[in-house]
């Protein structure tokens, strides 16, 4: 399939990805659908039942008409042969609906499970890939992706079994009947209807998708800039640029509006374009039906038939244009969804990857070197220990690298150079769920599912029982508070967590991490968006919680770093100091010169020193 024109970038558009045909993304679906093939066959069957009943009845029309006309006999021959013949004809109308319900009915667990199949494969994709990709992401852009592409999925399915392929079936029956009970002419009018037809429509819509799949990424974009803009509500009222957001979607809206036109214009001219064929193709049916009649080489019930079969013939091929151009976006959505699942996994398990064996969780930096852009690094050749049971803390200004640590550790990204061990073994050699598994954390931007605190507590320990969630709570100092809330724990915290002050947020992913209770903890300014008062009572919990265990603090509050058997001081990636807090006062060096300037109220210029 070609790609759009170029575009305003969006994570659905990805001009530089290879062009692929309509029937690779089938060959792609049909394993998925592999697996109901006898469901499959047996709708086939059920959808060969409802044509064949269908042609059947102007077959049964035309007797019933000719039936009018029989001269000898009685009134019984008279009144009874219609009647079995009208039994007969709603018995067939009947049997058509009856086939095509169970069709439908045996049909639709394959084509819903199908759809749930390839989703529940992509959110899975989505979440094995890297922490790059979702910070370069387009939230918006990319749901809708995966939103038209399980559309996509009932679409292709639906359109190609319920429309496509029981219309050939029809035309297959039609003009083998036309040609055995007439003159060939039926049917070679017929055919060539048909094929001006579908030549017309084939080469109109592959005209139009152009038309179409820009209005599909121009729909994304638009649809992305008002995600991002409502994700980022408090922002915009802080900077009082609700008429500068409303402007940029407007204009997303307005090339939307213009795209939508050119579009229906197209499909207007394809629709008049295959009515002119249809009536053209139907006129000369019934012109030579009439002659057929005048002639009496044709009855009456033969004229009505061939009208019958015309009708039934053309009433879903008015459709084909729809259908096919329909196939065709479900392709092209259907495409951009796998594409998703092509996504390279930055980081993944290596084959044969071993479960992490945690025995002291005793922490190595051995010449660690890393950069997100390879023009500019960030860690430098780092290395230090975390022996089991122990409590190491860095700290150095912004942008020092000291997140990116906490990052490594847990192999969202792999190193460059270098390597990190817990317990001797290369995280880069064990199972990232047992390695996860290893480790908690408190980060410094706490983000929030929109369900209720007892949901996002619970969230360190699926299952956790409401006691367990609950003294997690207590010792994380959040529990008074949420028992005075009027929902308790079912309290709802909002998207992202925004209905919680910044100091609330920061007890919960406490408490969550408390109730994971892992091994190995790390602590990136965990007590930063507290008050003193509670930041003193939380760091003697957290200190309690950190005993025998192996603990690595983030900070820039060097007061909560005292006591820690080791200080590493980072500046530009590199470890520029290294002891403890009295060493490191006694070097008269960068550490002794943030605890002065923090001791006398300068910490923000301190932190900001390059």
């Amino acid at each position: 399939m070609q790609r759009s024109p170029a575009l305003p970038a969006t994570q659905s558009a990805s001009p530089s990805a290879p062009q692929k045909t309509d029937w690779a993304t089938v060959a792609k679906l049909l394993p998925y659908l592999w697996r109901y093939r006898w469901r499959v066959g047996l709708a086939l069957l059920f959808m060969l039942g409802a044509k064949l009943s269908n042609v059947g009845v102007p077959l049964l029309l035309k007797s019933l008409i000719d039936s009018f006309a029989v001269k000898p006999g009685s009134a019984e021959s008279i009144v009874v042969v219609p009647l079995g013949l009208l039994i007969a004809y709603g018995g067939l109308r009947l049997s058509t609906s009856l086939f095509t319900e169970l069709r439908e009915l045996i049909f639709a667990k394959a084509t819903e499970g199908t759809a749930r199949s390839i989703s529940l494969q992509v959110f899975r994709h989505l979440h094995d890939l890297s922490l790059r990709f979702h910070l370069e992401r387009q939230t918006g852009g990319m749901t809708r992706d995966i939103e038209r592409g399980t559309r996509a999925v009932h679409s292709l399915i639906s359109y190609s079994l319920y429309s496509i392929v029981p219309t050939l079936i029809e035309v297959v029956l039609v003009l083998s009947l036309l040609a055995i009970k007439f003159d060939a002419w039926f049917a070679w009018i017929t055919l060539a209807a048909l094929a001006f037809y579908i030549t017309f429509t084939v080469v109109v819509t592959e005209w139009r998708t152009k038309f179409r799949r820009q209005l599909n990424e121009l729909d994304s974009v638009a649809h992305s800039k008002a995600i991002d803009s409502l994700l980022n509500y408090e922002t915009v009222k802080y900077f009082n640029n609700e008429d500068f957001e409303a402007r940029r979607y407007d204009e997303s809206l307005e090339q939307l509006r213009r795209a939508q036109l050119k579009s229906q214009k197209t499909l207007s001219l394809l629709n008049t374009g295959q009515q002119l064929i249809i009536a053209s193709a139907l006129v000369l049916m019934l012109w030579r039906a009439t002659q057929g009649v005048v002639a009496r080489q044709m009855s009456l019930g033969d004229l009505v038939m061939v009208n019958a079969f015309m009708i039934q013939l053309y009433i879903p091929l008015n459709f084909l244009g729809v259908i096919y151009r329909e196939i065709k976006q479900s392709l092209t959505d259907l495409d951009k969804m796998f594409r998703l699942l092509e996504k390279e996994r930055e980081v993944a398990d290596v084959p044969g990857a071993a479960e992490l064996r945690v025995e002291g969780a005793a922490v190595r930096f051995e010449g660690v070197s890393f950069a997100y852009d390879k023009a500019r690094p960030i860690l430098h050749e780092v290395s230090f220990e975390i022996p089991a049971g122990r409590k190491v803390a860095v700290v150095g200004p912004s942008g020092s690298g000291k997140s990116t640590l906490a990052r490594l550790l847990y192999r969202f990204y792999d190193v460059d150079a270098g390597r990190i061990t817990i317990d001797g073994q290369d995280v880069r050699a064990v199972t990232q769920a047992s390695l996860r598994r290893a480790i908690g954390i408190v980060p410094q931007d706490t983000v929030l599912f929109n369900d209720t605190v007892a949901y996002n507590i619970a969230y360190g320990r699926p299952g956790a029982s409401r006691e367990e969630v609950e003294g997690a709570a207590r010792a994380a100092h959040i529990h008074a508070f949420i028992s005075a809330t009027p929902k308790a724990y079912e309290t709802m915290v909002g998207e992202r967590g925004l209905k919680l002050s910044g100091g609330e947020k920061q007890r919960v992913a406490i408490a969550r991490t408390l109730l994971k209770n892992p091994p190995l903890l790390i602590f990136d300014e965990a007590t930063s968006a507290l008050d003193s008062h509670n930041e003193r009572a939380i760091q003697a919990e957290l200190e309690s919680v950190g005993r025998n265990k192996t603990v690595l603090v983030i900070a820039h509050r060097l007061s909560t770093v005292v006591d820690a058997h080791e200080i590493l001081v980072l500046e530009a990636g590199r470890i520029v100091e290294r002891g403890d807090h009295e060493s490191l006062l006694a070097l008269q060096g960068a550490y002794a010169r943030m605890w002065r300037l923090q001791q006398s109220g300068g910490e923000a210029q301190a932190l900001e020193r390059p």
